[in-house]
C-alpha cells in the first residue's frame, strides 16, 4: 500500500492565526466532531455487526465492504478537517485497488483485505471516546467563561434563600450581591482566560488521535519512501562521480605517466648514445609531468578543493566562476564564508558541486554570452540560482550532464527546478537543506 501527499497544505495551515480566531477555528472542530463521531460509531458499529454476524452467508461480504467504505468515508472527512488544527498538510492513504480484469466479487472484497480501511473502522469505534472527552471539557469552560462574566445581569433573577448555601458562602464569604458578583465574575475570567489553552489542548488530542490512525501509518510509508528514493539518488550519484572520475583519470593523467615511462626508458637508451636527444627527452618528460600535475589539480578541485575547506564557499565560487569560459556574475552571500556563518561540510561540498557541474553544463552546452550565479542562505535552505542566456532545451533525462546533479541534490533532501525553454533562457533553481 503506497500513498500519496497532498501537493500544498490547506490554505492558512502553515500560518499562526490569532488568538480568538485560533479559539473559534478549536472550539468549532472539537463541537462539531462529537456528532460526526456519534454518527461514525453507529454507522461502523452497525456495519461491521452486521457484516460480521452474516458472514456465514454470502450476503455478510457486501454487508462488511459497505461499511468499512462507509468508514472510509469518515475518515476522509476527518482528514479534511485536521489541517487546520496541526497546521499540518493533509495526507491521504492510496487505498488498494482491484488488478485490472478483476472480477464483481474481487473488487466486492477489497475494502476487506485493505489495512487501512480496518484502521479506518478503528477510528470509527474509538474516536467516539475522545471526542466525548474533549467536548466535556470545552463546553465547561464556554459555560464557565460566559454565566461567569455575564453573572452580574442574572444574579437579581437567582432565588437567594436561607436554606440554600451557596458557594462564597462555603468559603466564608458573606451573602451579599458584591461577594456574590466578585466571586463569580473571578471564576468566569478564570475560565475565559484559560480557554483558549482548554481549547487548543482538547482540539490538538482529538486531531492527533485522528491522525495516528487515519495518517500515522501513510506518513511513515512516506518517509520510507523518500528515504528509498534519497538512498537510490545517492547510489547513483556516486557512481556517475566515480565512472567521471575512472574517465577522467583514464584519458588524461594515466595516458600522460604511461608516456612519461616510456620517455623515461627512452632517456635511458639515449644516454650511452646521443645525450643532446636525451636532453630533448628529458625536457618533454618534464612537460608532461607539469601536465599531468595540472591534471590532477584540476580533478582534486572537482572532488574536494582545498580553498572550500580553507576559505569557505564564497571564495571557491569565485574561484569556478573565474575559471568559467562564460563570463559569470556572481553574488555570494558573504556570511557564508566567515567563520559563524559557514555550512556543514556536508551542504558545502554540495553546494560546490552543484555550481561546478552547472558551470561545466553552461560552458559545453549552452553556447550563452552570460551568466548569472545568485547563492543565499535562507532560514532553513541554501539557495542557488543559476541562469545563463544561451539557446535552453536542457533537461534531466538520464544519460544528460544534468542527471547526475538531479541525484546528487535529491540525495542532500534538497530540490532542482528547471526552467530551460527551446531558445533559452535557462534557470536553474537548488535548494539545499541546512
Amino acid at each position: 500500500m503506497t500513498t500519496t501527499t497532498a501537493a500544498t497544505a490547506v490554505a492558512g495551515a502553515s500560518r499562526h492565526p490569532g488568538v480568538p480566531r485560533q479559539l473559534l477555528i478549536d472550539s468549532a472542530y472539537v463541537f462539531s466532531g462529537l456528532p460526526i463521531a456519534l454518527a461514525n460509531f453507529v454507522v461502523v458499529v452497525a456495519g461491521v455487526s452486521l457484516g460480521t454476524g452474516l458472514l456465514v452467508t454470502v450476503v455478510g461480504i457486501p454487508v462488511l465492504a459497505g461499511a468499512l467504505r462507509l468508514a472510509r468515508f469518515f475518515a476522509d472527512l476527518e482528514r479534511l478537517r485536521i489541517p487546520a488544527i496541526l497546521r499540518r498538510p493533509r495526507v491521504r492513504p492510496a487505498y488498494r485497488e482491484p488488478r485490472p480484469g478483476a472480477g464483481r466479487f474481487a473488487r466486492v472484497l477489497i475494502p476487506i483485505a485493505d489495512g487501512q480501511s480496518w484502521l479506518d473502522a478503528t477510528f470509527g469505534f474509538l474516536r467516539l471516546i475522545v471526542s466525548l472527552f474533549s467536548f466535556a471539557f470545552v463546553l465547561t469552560w464556554w459555560v464557565g467563561a460566559i454565566a461567569g462574566l455575564l453573572y452580574p445581569l442574572f444574579d437579581w433573577a437567582i432565588p437567594h434563600t436561607e436554606d440554600n448555601t451557596q458557594l462564597h458562602e462555603i468559603l466564608g464569604m458573606s451573602d451579599t450581591p458584591q461577594s456574590r458578583i466578585g466571586l463569580n465574575l473571578a471564576i468566569g475570567a478564570f475560565f475565559a482566560l484559560t480557554l483558549p489553552l482548554v481549547a487548543r489542548g482538547m482540539a490538538l488530542l482529538e486531531a492527533s488521535f485522528a491522525r495516528g490512525l487515519l495518517t500515522g501509518v501513510a506518513e511513515v510509508r512516506d518517509r520510507i519512501t523518500v528515504l528509498e528514493e534519497r538512498r537510490a539518488a545517492a547510489v547513483s550519484a556516486e557512481a556517475n562521480a566515480l565512472r567521471r572520475l575512472e574517465r577522467d583519470i583514464h584519458d588524461g593523467p594515466q595516458q600522460r605517466l604511461v608516456r612519461l615511462a616510456m620517455d623515461l626508458g627512452r632517456v635511458q637508451e639515449q644516454m650511452h648514445t646521443d645525450l643532446d636527444a636525451a636532453r630533448q627527452t628529458i625536457d618533454d618528460a618534464l612537460s608532461q609531468t607539469r601536465e599531468t600535475l595540472n591534471e590532477l589539480r584540476a580533478l582534486s578541485r572537482g572532488i574536494a578543493p582545498p580553498v572550500l575547506t580553507d576559505r569557505g564557499l564564497p571564495s571557491a565560487l569565485a574561484a569556478l566562476a573565474g575559471r568559467s569560459a562564460v563570463p559569470v556574475e556572481l553574488s555570494v552571500d558573504p556570511a557564508l564564508g566567515a567563520p559563524e556563518g559557514r555550512l556543514d561540510a556536508a551542504v558545502e561540498n554540495a553546494a560546490y558541486f552543484v555550481v561546478a557541474e552547472t558551470l561545466a553544463n553552461v560552458n559545453k552546452h549552452s553556447r550563452a554570452g552570460e551568466c548569472w550565479l545568485t547563492v543565499t542562505r535562507e532560514p532553513k535552505a541554501l539557495r542557488i540560482v543559476v541562469i545563463d542566456d544561451g539557446v535552453g532545451g536542457a533537461h534531466l533525462a538520464k544519460g544528460h550532464g544534468l542527471a547526475g546533479l538531479a541525484d546528487r541534490v535529491h540525495a542532500t533532501g534538497g530540490q532542482l527546478d528547471l526552467t530551460s525553454p527551446a531558445g533559452g533562457p535557462t534557470e536553474i533553481r537548488v535548494e539545499l537543506p541546512c
